[in-house]
């Protein structure tokens, strides 16, 4: 039975039983264990209300006080904190991110000075998602802020709506920059407090509170509990409350600022936060109109009404918050179940009474489209086993795949041969990999904890067939993603490495290697420039600043031979007494 904290009013009532009907329906169709609504209209909550369970094991309800994960929605809190500091003129949004944050960067310098605070609100940076940086949830927010310079953007700044949590994160530590507080102490004192909105900000305050909701996720066609996945880009989608409180964001929004008399910003910001400003998308039905981004807001229309929306989406969170502006109509609906269509369904139901209209059947409609990606599912998964190539071997033994792999943003990845099979970790995922065909490996599908699902991992060698990195598709948007072998071996060994200094002669040329007051080698060959020999695999150092590598040879005390590999050939270099 549906769980209600107020007695809804007149014209809501009207139709609150075919909604309860709908909403065991479209659950049912999704497999949806529980959702909390509330909807706001002129000022009042005028209906707040929870359907199925917030923990099934555990056989408790879904009340209006039920903490969800609010995931993306945290974008609307974050783009209104920025507008409270701009409009006190501790900032200006239209100006340059490293007019408040120097050391802000990305990997186009003229990106880098032209991008501004509003680019990062309305996803106009030229930087696309790359959220796997962020994902395996083991970085702190300032933690990301060096790393967005190494990640390769795929449009030009303010060419493209490219939507990006690793922008919002900016947008974070910016508040906190402006004013110095924490985002967490910054949007309570200056929002959620002035509210009266119980909040959290990540899953320890969601799991402390008195009705926690449990997170579900779906495999195919099965319903399964989720793992247990922090969002650490706090700024982007981390906060957690009840639709209960949350109906007081709506009232705040659709009251222009302004909430139970108290001026909180003037209705112009609120005005600016919800204009449509970069083209998002053509619509998915006839009645949407076509789709653009503001400040923090979805921008679109339906069946001629202005909305203002956002949704959030993690796994085991779906969630969305609607607002008509122009007719004083807010609806939230939250779930604990990733992905689904229930929240949507509810909410243009809702919509079209309250205008009075008849309502459109977007149950069957939306069913429709989930049969469809189901059927889809398998398509794509007998698409993808045609296309390898399964008569196929890796090119070396499996021990030679062993290593560590680096990227200067996403970070390490970790290979290892073990018991006839290669084992991949990165920042705390870990899978067994299968061989996909040729050089590429790829991870499996894992219901009990995260892994990126049929990741292949490519790996590349030099001329000599060595392995020097690998590559992953992680961010669809530009070019697979290329860890550089680190150096291991011998070649990492100060002990070593003065074994190979000396003289070594080809012809009658000298090459001379000496050890810097680092402990590096250096090479000096007659009528050439020094260079620096950087570690590489082995016995192998690569040649700084040209194309070629050189190993070092012998059984001794010392290194007898220095063989250099380069585009022209492989030459041998003998120790000489000079």
């Amino acid at each position: 039975m549906p769980q209600s904290s107020d007695a809804p009013s007149a014209p809501i009532a009207s139709f609150i039983p075919e909604l309860d009907r709908l909403a065991s329906d479209v659950m049912a169709d999704w497999k949806v264990p529980g959702a909390a609504l509330a909807v706001v209209q002129d000022d009042k909550v005028v209906l707040a209300c929870a359907y199925g369970q917030r923990d099934v094991e555990a056989n408790l309800p879904v009340t209006p006080a039920t903490q969800f994960a609010i995931c993306s929605i945290t974008k609307s809190f974050t783009a209104t904190a920025i507008a409270l500091l701009h409009n006190e003129g501790r900032l200006d949004w239209a100006k340059p991110v490293r007019d408040y944050i120097p050391e802000f960067r990305l990997s186009d310098p003229v990106a880098t000075e032209r991008v501004t605070v509003l680019d990062l609100l309305c996803h106009h940076t030229g930087l696309p998602r790359h959220d796997w940086v962020h994902e395996p949830g083991d970085l702190a927010p300032a933690d990301m802020l060096g790393l967005i310079r190494h990640l390769e953007l795929s449009r030009d700044v303010r060419s493209a709506f490219q939507y990006n949590n690793l922008c919002y994160n900016v947008a974070g530590l910016l508040i906190e920059r402006l004013s110095g507080q924490s985002y967490q102490a910054f949007i309570r004192a200056r929002l959620t407090d002035r509210l009266g909105m119980n909040v959290g900000f990540n899953l320890d305050d969601l799991e402390a509170s008195s009705e926690p909701a449990r997170p579900y996720k779906m495999h195919e066609d099965t319903r399964l509990p989720a793992f247990r996945l922090p969002i650490t880009t706090t700024a982007s989608g981390a906060m957690t409350t009840s639709v209960a409180d949350f109906a007081n964001w709506m009232r705040l929004h659709l009251g222009q600022g302004a909430f139970d008399g108290e001026r909180i910003l003037p209705a112009p910001l609120i005005g600016e936060l919800h204009a449509p400003r970069v083209y998002n998308s053509l619509p998915g039905y006839a009645e949407f109109g076509q789709a653009h981004y503001g400040l923090g807001f979805q921008c679109n229309s339906y069946r001629g009404d202005r909305l203002v929306e956002h949704g959030g989406g993690w796994i085991g969170w779906n969630t969305q918050m609607t607002l008509l502006p122009d007719f004083g109509i807010g609806i939230a609906v939250f779930t604990n179940r990733s992905p689904n269509q229930v929240p949507w369904t509810l909410t243009l139901h809702i919509i079209d009474r309250l205008r009075g209209r008849e309502p459109i059947e977007w149950r069957e409609r939306f069913r429709k489209r989930r049969e469809e990606a189901l059927d889809q599912i398998q398509a794509d998964k007998g698409v993808r086993e045609k296309g390898r190539h399964a008569s196929t071997h890796p090119a070396h033994e499996l021990a030679a795949y062993s290593g560590d792999y680096e990227h200067p943003a996403y970070g390490v990845m970790s290979i290892r041969e073990q018991d006839g099979a290669l084992h991949w970790s990165w920042r705390g995922l870990f899978a067994t990999l299968g061989h996909r065909h040729f050089e590429t490996f790829e991870t499996p599908e894992v219901q009990d904890r995260y892994v990126p699902d049929s990741l292949p991992l490519t790996f590349l060698t030099n001329r000599d067939g060595a392995i020097v990195s690998l590559s992953a598709p992680l961010e669809p948007a530009v070019a697979d993603i290329v860890f550089v072998r680190l150096a291991a071996g011998e070649c990492t060994d100060a002990a070593f490495r003065a074994r190979c200094v000396g003289s070594f002669k080809w012809g009658a040329i000298t090459h001379r290697v000496t050890l810097d007051s680092e402990g590096a080698l250096e090479l000096k060959s007659d009528h050439q420039p020094a260079y620096r020999l950087a570690p590489e695999q082995g016995r192998r150092f690569r040649i700084v600043g040209q194309a070629g590598f050189v190993e070092f040879c012998g059984d001794g005390t010392i290194a007898d031979e220095m063989i250099f590999h380069q585009p022209g050939g492989t030459f041998v270099a003998r120790r000489t007494d000079e």
